[in-house]
């Protein structure tokens, strides 16, 4: 296909600052994607004083919850892919339609999966490892915080609607504020009245329907000022659904990855299981840095494939990646500088201080690779590959989870070797695989001939 003149200027005015652009879209963005790892980085903080058992507890019932709203992800990825291509392809009004069906599937999903997880929530606890204190503490912060799940979900819908606009300032307000609210009722429900992790879950779920409020409101908003429809649409709904299921199956995939390196760091101790909290936090807040690069990339890129510019398209693949790693070295240092500095954060323990450290320098190490691959995730997400991600996140999945299966049979001289291993493992196997596959699929033209086949843009 020849590349027109419009599609030459877009990308000479990107060429004069694409990493502006990145920019513009991922410092907001990222607003809404911390919001949910900054929840349990706070709770990590706090809870991490009132007892170890409290904080092994909180790493079983965090990974719960962060599971299942990763699970649902696609709620946002799906939207922003599907609301950026009809704008690219100047349907504007279909493209808001198509986000407001992704913010119906969420509160459909997010009731359901909370009253799922309510009713079952100390077998899905004892089931990942927890027992006598950590059980019961696990099982009250799950309970607890659960039923912020809608409000979370709702968020990551209607994030699809602004960033399919290129309108996601409003993220960022409502992030800090969460976050504000959070800490705020943390000290208050922790510290001052003595509620324990129940008190951290209470805080959490308030923050998480304050910033679903704040999110829904100026998204209908802006549905209506478009003369877009906000009734349910069955038939957009099961869309939705449908569109969305290779891209569960492949965050399902990683999931499980990560709900694995959980049970196995619970089998290594409870010290072991406390400091993995630490760092997983601390990485979880990173990856969204990363992430909100890749998201960008992502909203770019299916805005110039609905629109068919090929050249655009390929130059905005070198801008993120290139953008990504970089963020991933400023990361990293960011990241060591943390475990040498500020591990008393996350507890009073010498011992869990030593393996947090120890944990955080290993991940500092990977995380430019990180950026990039995370980069590239986003790219073909943005052109909704989702099949390819969907098979290659599998295949990852099944060769990490025998990897560290091999590796924890092992027998490690102390706890420093095993969170080290630990750590090294997730980058190697987990990151590594899916770096490989996909810089491949990046590298070659099959993702973008069916990006712009007209089927894509209906």
């Amino acid at each position: 296909m020849a590349v027109t003149h419009h599609d030459e200027d877009m990308a000479a005015g990107h060429q004069q600052s694409p990493y502006l652009h990145i920019a513009a879209l991922a410092i907001p963005t990222f607003g809404q994607l911390i919001a949910e790892p900054a929840f349990i980085l706070i709770d990590t903080a706090v809870v991490g004083h009132v007892g170890g058992a409290a904080l092994a507890g909180l790493s079983i019932g965090s990974t719960i919850i962060l599971t299942t709203v990763g699970l649902c992800v696609f709620l946002a990825y799906g939207t922003t892919s599907q609301v950026a291509r009809l704008i690219g392809a100047g349907r504007k009004r279909q493209g808001l339609e198509a986000g407001v069906d992704g913010m119906w599937l969420a509160l459909i999903i997010g009731v359901i999966v909370s009253l799922g997880i309510f009713l079952f929530s100390r077998q899905i606890c004892a089931f990942m490892g927890a027992q006598g204190q950590v059980l019961r503490q696990a099982t009250i912060y799950v309970n607890a915080v659960v039923f912020g799940l809608p409000g979370m979900l709702l968020v990551y819908a209607a994030n699809g609607i602004f960033r399919g606009l290129q309108k996601v300032r409003i993220t960022l307000i409502a992030a800090i504020t969460g976050a504000i609210i959070n800490t705020v009722l943390d000290i208050v429900f922790v510290v001052i009245l003595h509620w324990g992790i129940l008190g951290s879950g209470i805080a959490t779920l308030i923050a998480q329907w304050v910033m679903s409020i704040m999110l829904i409101v100026p998204a209908a908003m802006w549905v209506v000022k478009e003369g877009a429809s906000w009734l349910p649409r069955i038939t957009g709904i099961a869309s939705s659904a449908s569109d969305g299921l290779p891209l569960f199956i492949r965050t399902l995939a990683l999931r499980v990855s990560l709900f694995v390196t959980v049970v196995a760091a619970a089998k290594m101790g409870q010290q072991v299981l406390a400091a993995y909290q630490g760092v997983n936090a601390t990485w979880n807040l990173a990856l969204n840095v990363l992430d909100a690069i890749g998201i960008s990339g992502q909203s770019l890129v299916a805005t110039a494939l609905g629109a068919k510019h090929r050249k655009e398209t390929r130059f905005m693949v070198h801008a993120s990646g290139t953008a990504g790693m970089w963020m991933g070295v400023f990361t990293g240092g960011m990241m060591a500088l943390l475990g040498f500095t500020a591990t008393g954060l996350f507890s009073p323990d010498a011992q869990i201080q030593h393996l947090i450290m120890v944990g955080m320098v290993v991940q500092a190490v990977f995380l430019p690779l990180c950026g990039w691959m995370w980069a590239l995730d986003g790219i073909l997400i943005g052109a909704e590959d989702y099949r390819y991600l969907a098979a290659t996140c599998t295949l990852t999945s099944v060769v990490y989870v025998l990897a560290l299966w091999g590796l924890t049979s092992l027998d490690w001289p102390n706890a420093t070797w095993r969170i080290a291993m630990l750590w090294a493992a997730i980058n190697v196997f987990f990151i590594g695989i899916r770096a490989i596959s996909n810089g491949i699929r990046a590298r070659g033209e099959v993702w973008i001939e069916r990006a712009i086949t007209p089927h894509a843009t209906r």
